[in-house]
């Protein structure tokens, strides 16, 4: 499928812009859904997951001077039907690969909007041994079970756990990166 049949297949709601000037323009969503559509695949949440994060669509910490990341996308059901209300919690490592066990640094929660669309502005997760650069995430239904996953980054297959079902669209753009992701969901 090519990059324009995407775009258009997944319209203009597809993603939300960056608020900053230069971060306007989507990127396309992938995986499309549809006939051949397949649920966001499950994977493990890791040794650092914490409950009761705090409900916030930014994770950037003051003062930091990390790279920044957008992450914008939508949750929808295989039928590409939106998910509004569904809860995504997200957590990764800071900068320096190192998760806040204590705290909640590059921790938290938010929903999805009547068009199944989120955004999270975050940095961009440093690489640490043993695995390739990610963030877990919990996506939630209405009413419906948890999903675990993580999500990946282009051209850093480095560990057992990448998988390519899970790779972000991503650009690099003065600003930081933007980044897209569609969860597709049994809802």
């Amino acid at each position: 499928m090519t990059s324009t049949h995407r775009r258009r297949l997944l319209g203009a709601a597809a993603a939300l812009p960056f608020t900053s000037a230069g971060f306007a323009q989507e990127l396309p969503l992938t995986p499309a859904c549809g006939a051949q559509a397949v649920l966001t695949p499950r994977q493990t949440e890791g040794p650092y997951y914490t409950p009761n994060s705090p409900q916030r669509s930014s994770l950037v910490e003051p003062g930091s001077k990390a790279e920044r990341l957008v992450l914008t996308g939508r949750v929808v059901s295989p039928q590409c039907r939106p998910v509004p209300k569904a809860l995504l919690d997200f957590w990764h490592c800071d900068e320096n690969g190192e998760y806040d066990n204590a705290g909640t640094r590059y921790r938290g929660h938010l929903f999805t909007d009547v068009e199944g669309r989120f955004r999270l502005e975050t940095v961009f997760p440093a690489i640490y041994p043993g695995r390739a650069r990610h963030i877990h995430v919990k996506v939630q239904a209405p009413g419906r079970p948890i999903l675990t996953t993580q999500l990946y980054f282009p051209g850093d297959a480095r560990d057992s756990l990448w998988r390519k079902e899970l790779e972000v669209v991503m650009e690099r753009r003065p600003q930081g990166r933007l980044a897209a992701f569609q969860f597709i969901v049994d809802a």
